[in-house]
């Protein structure tokens, strides 16, 4: 009586390395899917100050103190001596605009409220009141052509939100003189406090 069949132990092997390989596959998808779905790592976001009208390049600071009186000049100052603030930040930032350059000075004063806070942006925002001393202004940055940005031909810019008094100042180097586009910067440039808030 004959035997069994002999088996094609080739094919077996064949087979089994097949399954084996599927298994792997299988495996590994599995993995990547799960690992896939898991919540993913936090991005690093651009720095706010490139996502608006003009891009800015940070020159100097964030400085930061809570001496509101030291870092402030005129009716401003008197102003701080009787409320005081909680923090102070500065930095200046330049940028350009049709072959035109600009300084940006960009304080964000932290007050005690939103009223007093209000009160400060009023202040001002008038003509021969002071203001934050600008980091120009203290010396604290010097360069060749660096315009005065609390000169006359600067651009005023101010905004509250919640406790935090945001006051922009900016001027063109070289003399440039075009209003409606300094004054646009400054506006512009209100949304770099959300770099600065201490």
């Amino acid at each position: 009586m004959p035997g069994p069949p002999a088996r094609d132990t080739r094919s077996l092997l064949l087979r089994g390395a097949g399954l084996v390989a599927i298994a792997v596959v299988s495996g590994l998808l599995w993995f990547l899917i799960r690992h896939d779905s898991a919540p993913d790592e936090p991005v690093a976001q651009p720095p706010v100050q490139n996502t608006g009208q003009f891009q800015y390049t940070l020159v100097s600071g964030p400085a930061k103190t809570a001496d509101c009186v030291e870092k402030s000049y005129g009716k401003t100052k008197d102003f701080f001596e009787g409320t005081p603030c909680q923090s102070l930040v500065r930095a200046l930032y330049t940028t350009e605009s049709g072959g035109a350059k600009a300084l940006v000075s960009v304080a964000v004063v932290g007050m005690p409220d939103s009223a007093k806070a209000k009160a400060l942006k009023t202040l001002t925002e008038q003509d021969g009141t002071g203001n934050v001393t600008d980091l120009v202004k203290d010396k604290t940055f010097a360069g060749t052509g660096t315009p005065s940005v609390s000169g006359k031909d600067s651009a005023y810019s101010s905004k509250v939100d919640g406790a935090n008094t945001t006051i922009v100042l900016a001027d063109f180097y070289a003399k440039h003189k075009d209003e409606a586009l300094i004054e646009r910067i400054a506006d512009d440039a209100l949304r770099l406090s959300a770099d600065l808030h201490s």
